[in-house]
C-alpha cells in the first residue's frame, strides 16, 4: 500500500509519475480500449493534416478556441427543463443542448471534491489521492496534472471563478495547480452567500452580492479582458448546495408557486428545501445565460466550447427522472448528471450521444478538440469524446463494450451500457427499471460473473492508489505570498468545540483552558519571516487572554486586546433551515512576526492566560510573508 507523496516543490515540478495498471480485464474490454486508442490517433491525425472540415474552420478562426466550463454543485440530472422538469426553467443552460450536444448517459463521482479532481485530470479520483470532502482529504496530489496546467502551457489565459474544493494551500491551491486568475473559496461549504468573505489569488477579500452572480461578474470581466486571446474560463458554481440561500427575485418565483406534483418526490422531499433548490437553479440558469451573452456581444460564440455539467445527484429528495439514489449514493440518480457542450459551427446542433461518457473524459476531450498537447501527463483512465461530438462515423463502436465505475465510502458500482452492478452484489436492468426497484442478478448470472471480479479488481486498485494519507498541511510556500490556515483543517483538544460536524466552513469555540490546544500538522516549506494574522470574534468580557503560536523551537505570543462582537450570521437570508453551522463576521488581529524553519511539524496555538471565560471563537489564521 503506497503513501501519498509529501515532498513540498518550490515551483511544483512534478516528481515521478505513477502509471496505471488495470486488473484483468475481460478481452473483449481490452480490445474495446485498443480500438478506441487508433480511434483518437487516427482523429488527431485528420486533426492535424487538416482534414476538409477542420481545414475549413481553421481558415476562419484562431487555431485555439476558447473554453468555457459550467460545474454546478448539487444540483441533479432532473433540475433542469430540458429534462423534462416542468416545475422550473432553465432556457440558456437548454440552449446549450438544442445548439450542440447533449450526453445521455454521462456519470461523475456521488460527491463533490471527487468529481472536481476528475474533471480536473481525466483520471478517477482515488489515483490522485481524494478520498474526502474535508480536512485534507479533498486534496489532489501534486503530481497530478492537470487540465489547467495543459491549456495554460499552450498559451491560454486561464481563471477559476467559484468553489475549487481540491486543496486550499499553495500548491494545492488552483493559483499552482495552472489557475493565473482565482476568485472564490478553496473549501466544500461556504456558510454565507451574500457579500462573504472570499479570496482573490490568496489575498481576502469581501465578496460583492450574491456569490453565483458575484462569480459571474469576475469571469465575465476575465472574457472581456482577454477576449483577443485563446482563454480557458472554469466556473465551478456552489449552488444549490445549502445553506438554501438565493436572491429575492428568483425566491419569489417559487415560493408560493404551484408545482407539478409528476414532477416531485411526494413523501421524501422538504418543501421548503425543494423550492429554494429550484430557484437557486434558475439562479444559475441566469448566469449560464450572462455568460453566452457575453460571448455572443463579444463575437466569440463560433471561436467557443462551451461545456455544462453537474458535481453529483441532487442533494436532496426531489424529482429526478424517477432514477434511485441522490448525492452520495453509487445508484444511478447519485451519479448521473447532464453533460452540454456547445461550439457553435463545429459541433451539429441538436446531437444526442447514448454513448457511456463520465467526467474522467473531459480532459482528454477539451485537449483533442482544442489541440493542446498532452505531453506525458499519467496515464488517463478518461477516453475522448471529440470524435463523437464531430460525429466521426463508426466511433460509438468503441464505447459499446465500456464501463464506468463509481466508488464512496466502501460502496462501489459498475456501469454497463445495459447493466449497473454494485457491491452489495445487486443487478439492475437499467434501460427498463431507472429506479432499480428489480434485482435480476439471478437472472443474469452471466453478467454477474463477469462484472463482479472487475468491480472488485477495481475497487481493490483504488484503495492501494488511496493508500495512507500522511500529506501535511504545506504553509509558508515560497510560490504564494499568503498561507491559508483555517480552523476547518485542525484538531482542538479538551473541551474546544467544533461549530459542525462539516468542517469546510467551521469555527471553534468554548475554549476555556490552558491546556486546550488547536493544532495542525504541518510543512514549512521555506524558512523565513512571516506575519501572522488571526481571524476571530471575542466578547468584551474576554478581552486580555494571552496566547501562543508555535512551530516547533519557533514561538510568538500576543494579546486578545480588542473586542470583536459578532451574533452568527446567515439565517436572515436562509430559505430552508440548515445542518451546517452559521458563519460570524470575524474580525482581524495581527499577531506579529514569526521566525519558521523549514520543515515538518505541529503549528500550535494555545492560551497562555485566560482571565475570564473563554479566549475566543476562532475561525483562521493568516499567514504573510515579510522577508
Amino acid at each position: 500500500m503506497r503513501c501519498h507523496k509529501t515532498k513540498v516543490y518550490a515551483d511544483r515540478g512534478l516528481p515521478e509519475r505513477r502509471g496505471s495498471v488495470f486488473p484483468a480485464l475481460p478481452p473483449i474490454l481490452e480490445s474495446a480500449s485498443l480500438r478506441a486508442m487508433a480511434r483518437t490517433i487516427a482523429f488527431l491525425f485528420v486533426f492535424f493534416c487538416c482534414a476538409p472540415a477542420w481545414g475549413q474552420f481553421h481558415s476562419e478562426k484562431s487555431d485555439q478556441p476558447n473554453v468555457i466550463v459550467f460545474l454546478t454543485d448539487d444540483q441533479g440530472w432532473g433540475d433542469l427543463s430540458i429534462s423534462g422538469n416542468t416545475n422550473l426553467s432553465t432556457p440558456a443552460i437548454d440552449s446549450l443542448a438544442k445548439e450542440g450536444a447533449s450526453f445521455q448517459r454521462f456519470y461523475v463521482s456521488p460527491v463533490c471534491s471527487p468529481t472536481r479532481a476528475e474533471f480536473l485530470t481525466g483520471r478517477y479520483h482515488q489515483r490522485g489521492g481524494v478520498y474526502s470532502t474535508s480536512a485534507g482529504g479533498e486534496r489532489l496530489d501534486l503530481d497530478e496534472v492537470t487540465i489547467a496546467d495543459l491549456f495554460r502551457k499552450s498559451g491560454y489565459r486561464t481563471g477559476a471563478f467559484g468553489k475549487w474544493h481540491n486543496g486550499m494551500q499553495y500548491p494545492y491551491h488552483p493559483n499552482g495547480r495552472g489557475f493565473e486568475e482565482f476568485y472564490g473559496f478553496c473549501s466544500g461549504h461556504w456558510g454565507d452567500y451574500f457579500s462573504p468573505m472570499l479570496e482573490h489569488n490568496g489575498q481576502i477579500v469581501e465578496g460583492e452580492g450574491f456569490v453565483v452572480d458575484d462569480f459571474t461578474d469576475r469571469a465575465i470581466s476575465f472574457i472581456e479582458k482577454h477576449q483577443g486571446e485563446p482563454f480557458f474560463v472554469y466556473l465551478p458554481y456552489n449552488t444549490p448546495h445549502s445553506p438554501m440561500q438565493v436572491p429575492g427575485e428568483f425566491w419569489d418565483r417559487f415560493k408560493n408557486k404551484e408545482l407539478a406534483m409528476k414532477h416531485r418526490d411526494p413523501g421524501k422531499e422538504d418543501d421548503l428545501h425543494l423550492r429554494a433548490a429550484l430557484a437557486m437553479c434558475e439562479n444559475i440558469d441566469w448566469n449560464v445565460g450572462r455568460v453566452l451573452e457575453t460571448l455572443e456581444r463579444l463575437e466569440l460564440e463560433k471561436e467557443t466550447i462551451v461545456l455544462y455539467f453537474c458535481d453529483n445527484g441532487p442533494n436532496g429528495w426531489r424529482w429526478n427522472g424517477g432514477m434511485k439514489g441522490k448525492k452520495g449514493s453509487t445508484d444511478e440518480g447519485g451519479v448521473r448528471s447532464p453533460l452540454l457542450v456547445r461550439w457553435s459551427g463545429t459541433i451539429q446542433a441538436g446531437t444526442e450521444i447514448e454513448s457511456l461518457s463520465s467526467a474522467i473524459d473531459l480532459l482528454p476531450t477539451l485537449t483533442d478538440l482544442a489541440g493542446v498537447p498532452r505531453g506525458e501527463e499519467p496515464d488517463l483512465d478518461g477516453a475522448s469524446l471529440a470524435p463523437l461530438l464531430l460525429g466521426e462515423e463508426g466511433a460509438a463502436a468503441d464505447f459499446e463494450n465500456r464501463l464506468i465505475f463509481s466508488a464512496w465510502k466502501k460502496r462501489g458500482s459498475v456501469r454497463s451500457d445495459t447493466f449497473r452492478f454494485g457491491t452489495d452484489e445487486q443487478l439492475f436492468q437499467m434501460k427498463e427499471d431507472p429506479g432499480q426497484r428489480k434485482n435480476v442478478a439471478k437472472e443474469y448470472p452471466d453478467v454477474v460473473d463477469r462484472l463482479k471480479p472487475v468491480l472488485g479488481s477495481w475497487m481493490k486498485e483504488m484503495e492501494e492508489e488511496l493508500g495512507s494519507d500522511n500529506r501535511p498541511f504545506v504553509i509558508a510556500h515560497p510560490g504564494h505570498a499568503l498561507t491559508q490556515v483555517p480552523a476547518r483543517d485542525a484538531v482542538a483538544s479538551g473541551g474546544i468545540k467544533r461549530s459542525n460536524k462539516f468542517p469546510n466552513d467551521s469555527f471553534f469555540s468554548n475554549w476555556t483552558s490552558v491546556e486546550e490546544t488547536i493544532s495542525w500538522k504541518a510543512e514549512v516549506a521555506q524558512a523565513g519571516t512571516y506575519e501572522v494574522e488571526l481571524f476571530y470574534t471575542c466578547k468584551e468580557e474576554n478581552v486580555g487572554s494571552k496566547i501562543r503560536l508555535s512551530f516547533g523551537d519557533a514561538t510568538l505570543d500576543g494579546t486578545v486586546a480588542e473586542a470583536v462582537e459578532s451574533e452568527l450570521i446567515g439565517a436572515d437570508e436562509d430559505r430552508s433551515p440548515r445542518v451546517e453551522s452559521y458563519t460570524q463576521d470575524w474580525g482581524r488581529m495581527t499577531l506579529g512576526t514569526i521566525e519558521l524553519p523549514e520543515g515538518r511539524g505541529e503549528l500550535t496555538l494555545k492560551a497562555l492566560e485566560i482571565p475570564a471565560n473563554e479566549v475566543m471563537d476562532f475561525r483562521l489564521l493568516l499567514l504573510r510573508r515579510v522577508d
